[in-house]
C-alpha cells in the first residue's frame, strides 16, 4: 500500500482554470507525500439546464464541451483510470497552452501520445459512455455541492471522511516551496470546521507556462 496521501482530483479538460490547478497538483506530487487520482466532470453536464441563461458564446462552449469528457471517460471505461492523467495532460496542453482547436484531431493527437487508440475520438460524438461520464461527474459535485465548477480535490480528514473543495483558482500554477505553502494552506482551511469560501476578483487570465 501507498504511504502518500490520495488526493482526489475531477477535472473538464475545457477549463483553463482546472488545467493550471491540475499543473500545481503535478508539482505538489514532487513536494509533499501526494498521490493525485484523477476522475471527470463535465461543465456540460453541470450547466445543461442553464443554457438559455447564458452569454452565447458559453453555451456554444457548453455544447462543444461534451466531447472531449466524453473521449476521456471512454478511455477510462476501457483502459482503465490509470490513463486519464497522461491523457488530460495531452489534451490540455494542446487545448490551453497550445491554443489548439477543440476538434477531432486535436483529440486524435492527444490520444496517440497518450499511447491509446484513436478510434476512442468516435466517442465525443456519441452517449454511449454519458452514464458513466454523469456517474463521475456526481461523484465529484456531490462533495461540493452544484455552486461550483471544476476542479474539485478530495483529501481524506483526520477522521478518515473526505474533505473536498472547489479550486484553488491559481495563476501561474505556483512550484517548488510555494506549490507546497499553497497546499498545505489549502488543507488548513478547507479542514476547518464550518469553512466555506475565500475569493477575490481576478484580474488575470490563466498565465501557461
Amino acid at each position: 500500500m501507498s504511504d502518500k496521501t490520495p488526493a482526489d482530483f475531477w477535472f473538464d479538460p475545457l477549463c483553463p482554470w482546472a488545467w493550471m490547478t491540475s499543473r500545481w497538483m503535478l508539482e505538489v506530487e514532487k513536494v509533499r507525500p501526494v498521490e493525485v487520482r484523477w476522475h471527470v466532470m463535465s461543465l456540460s453536464v453541470l450547466n445543461e439546464d442553464r443554457l438559455d441563461e447564458m452569454p452565447q458564446e458559453y453555451a456554444d462552449a457548453m455544447r462543444a464541451g461534451w466531447g472531449p469528457v466524453r473521449v476521456c471517460i471512454a478511455a477510462e471505461k476501457e483502459h482503465g483510470s490509470e490513463v486519464l492523467g497522461p491523457l488530460y495532460t495531452a489534451i490540455g496542453t494542446r487545448f490551453h497552452p497550445g491554443g489548439l482547436p477543440k476538434t477531432r484531431e486535436t483529440l486524435v493527437a492527444a490520444l496517440t501520445e497518450a499511447g491509446l487508440p484513436a478510434e476512442l475520438a468516435d466517442a465525443a460524438d456519441t452517449d454511449a459512455y454519458d452514464a458513466e461520464l454523469r456517474a463521475s461527474h456526481k461523484a465529484g459535485i456531490d462533495l461540493v455541492g452544484q455552486d461550483v465548477g471544476t476542479p474539485v480535490i478530495a483529501v481524506p480528514g483526520a477522521d478518515g471522511r473526505q474533505i473536498a473543495f472547489f479550486g484553488p483558482v491559481v495563476t501561474p500554477a505556483p512550484k517548488g516551496e510555494a506549490a507546497a505553502r499553497l497546499w498545505d494552506g489549502t488543507l488548513m482551511v478547507a479542514s476547518t470546521p464550518g469553512f466555506y469560501e475565500i475569493k477575490r476578483t481576478r484580474d488575470v487570465g490563466p498565465q501557461f507556462d
